[in-house]
């Protein structure tokens, strides 16, 4: 008889091309984008008010960047990831357009790479995922790689395939989401009068909030974006500890980054991002923000600034966060690290005189 339950895939199970066209397609509402802000605290400008959106030149309200990419992210997760012992890292992640309330998200993943670890008991899988909306328009791409468990730990897989991962993601693809010349009337909406030209390489942002995570809000945020990998809620297999889903991390993280970062106008890409150790309930998470480059893409109103933000986990204050070198590989971070994000945001320049 065929087998009416799928328990995910094991690591042997994954050939290169493979392709995935993932299950349910997803509409967005504005029930999620309520939620979202609950379990998250996002503050962000666009977000928060449909006149705020008008008012900075958008017809609509956009949904939030990060609850696309973790709902989209959760589409993955059955045929990718439900046999996971970890999601790894993040490459190459671009954020093509805007989503509405009332988008429908599908999502296809094609496997790009495969590698058997030392142990011989786990491979990590690289995949390149894509989320359309019911026009059949990219909204989101992304690269993961995510360490899966072997179904026989005892015969070895010998191909070992590791694509080239892009260090950034380049001007040129930094999407088509439109703001137009009202994006430098944000400070009219936050009181905050920092635009692009404000922010120096180099400088850096201690931000102030420290947030404590908890068992129900991550169970609740997981559960929203559909994301069903035991690892997040079985305790059982966990020995009484579920992981804090890492999408949660970085959303919660994103929120603690609003105070610096007021005005800006959402993400444009990840240019690279690595879960450096686990969370679990109770963890209380804080975040330091390194200004790398300040990109101008030809746009007159908007410019880019791209971004390292290091999130650390029970730790007093976010000064005490060191950010390592990782121009020559990975960076050594210290024990209470658990992320190290490279992105690029969208910020309005300053108006004209």
């Amino acid at each position: 008889m065929i087998s009416k339950v799928h328990p995910g895939n094991f690591f042997e199970d994954f050939t290169i091309g493979m392709t995935f066209r993932h299950a349910t397609p997803r509409t967005l509402t504005e029930g999620d984008r309520s939620l979202y802000i609950g379990l998250t605290g996002t503050r962000s400008v666009l977000g928060t008010a449909e006149t705020n959106s008008a008012a900075l030149g958008l017809d609509r309200r956009p949904m939030d960047d990060l609850l696309v990419f973790n709902i989209a992210f959760g589409k993955t997760v059955a045929d990718i990831s439900l046999q996971a012992r970890g999601n790894l890292g993040y490459a190459d992640v671009r954020f093509l357009d805007h989503v509405y309330d009332g988008d429908t998200l599908s999502v296809e993943s094609t496997v790009i790479g495969l590698k058997e670890n030392s142990s011989g008991e786990t491979g990590v899988v690289y995949v390149r995922s894509t989320a359309r909306n019911q026009l059949g328009r990219d909204v989101l791409t992304w690269i993961r790689w995510v360490m899966i468990a072997k179904k026989d730990t005892a015969t070895p897989c010998p191909i070992a395939i590791v694509p080239d991962l892009p260090s950034s993601v380049a001007i040129k693809d930094l999407g088509a989401k439109v703001f137009g010349p009202g994006a430098r009337n944000i400070a009219d909406l936050t009181n905050r009068s920092t635009y692009w030209e404000d922010y120096e390489p180099g400088e850096r942002l201690d931000h102030i909030l420290g947030v404590t995570l908890y068992q129900s809000d991550h169970s609740i945020a997981t559960r929203l974006y559909q994301n069903n990998a035991r690892g997040h809620f079985d305790g059982v297999l966990m020995n009484g500890r579920p992981l804090i889903y890492g999408g949660h991390i970085m959303s919660v993280a994103n929120a603690i980054a609003y105070d610096g970062l007021e005005n800006s106008l959402g993400l444009l890409a990840i240019n690279g991002g690595t879960h450096v150790a686990p969370t679990w309930s109770g963890d209380t998470i804080r975040c330091a923000t390194h200004v790398l480059d300040r990109l101008d893409f030809g746009d007159a109103d908007v410019g880019a600034l791209r971004l390292r933000t290091i999130v650390a986990k029970n730790i007093d204050s976010a000064l005490q966060i060191a950010f390592p070198d990782c121009s020559g590989g990975r960076a050594r971070h210290e024990n209470s690290v658990v992320l190290d994000l490279d992105y690029t945001l969208a910020f309005p320049k300053r108006p004209a005189a």
